[in-house]
């Protein structure tokens, strides 16, 4: 019984942390903070099902040979996942607040229904049977690494969709945007052609995700400082 509940932390515990980020409270200034959040979870929700809705009508199942790679069928499927942009924006647009508010808000909902609707039953069902799977630690950790990563996204498209934001902003955010459009694709490319184990996999994710947030970071904190 404690080991599931261990995995169930180890899952949530930086969701549960970035509501007492300095500065950034979402539990102490706003009041509806947390409904917010559940909001941008229910957003979340009705993006997604769209999504399938769209993958299972104009993408079927490609039934290639064994072991060959449908590139520019999972280009065209990951580009669907621009549909997820437009949801963060719309949950953002419909916060009033600071941008770093807007951010943790749209964030915090958008990776939390994440991790409800996908890893939750296989952590809670797996980590409970007698053998012992790493697979379950990795999808913890894979866990708060997709937090990390929808914060980064999140902030991104909040620059990108600032009326405001100087020409020598304007490349280097669409890059950013790029890459957290297309970052699923490039690691399932990236796997396939360097066959990487579930531990490399998790690392190159990680490594990833870091170096997308922190040259958001700097772009978001750089643009906030010149306004």
């Amino acid at each position: 019984m404690h080991f599931e509940v261990e995995q169930s932390l180890l899952a949530f515990v930086i969701q549960l942390g970035s509501y007492w980020i300095p500065g950034v409270s979402l539990v102490s200034s706003e009041y509806n903070a947390f409904w917010r959040c559940v909001q941008a979870g229910a957003t979340y929700l009705f993006v997604q099902l769209c999504k399938m809705l769209f993958l299972a009508t104009f993408f079927p199942t490609w039934e290639g040979g064994v072991g060959a790679y449908d590139f520019v069928g999972e280009f065209m499927k990951a580009t669907v996942d621009l549909a997820d942009l437009l949801g963060l924006h719309l949950v953002m647009s419909r916060n009033a607040g600071k941008g770093e508010y807007k951010i943790m808000v749209a964030a915090m909902g958008w990776a939390t229904a994440e991790l409800v609707m996908s890893r939750c039953l296989p952590l809670w069902v797996g980590a409970r049977g007698i053998e012992f799977d790493w697979k379950y630690i990795q999808m913890s950790f894979d866990s708060n690494i997709s937090l990390v990563h929808y914060i980064a996204t999140a902030s991104v498209v909040w620059m990108f969709t600032r009326y405001d934001l100087p020409k020598s902003f304007r490349l280097p955010v669409t890059v950013l945007l790029a890459l957290c459009v297309y970052k699923a694709f490039l690691m399932e490319l990236f796997v396939h052609v360097f066959l990487l184990g579930s531990w490399t996999v998790l690392l190159v994710k990680a490594v990833l995700t870091g170096a997308i947030s922190l040259c958001s970071l700097f772009l978001f904190v750089t643009l906030v400082h010149s306004n």
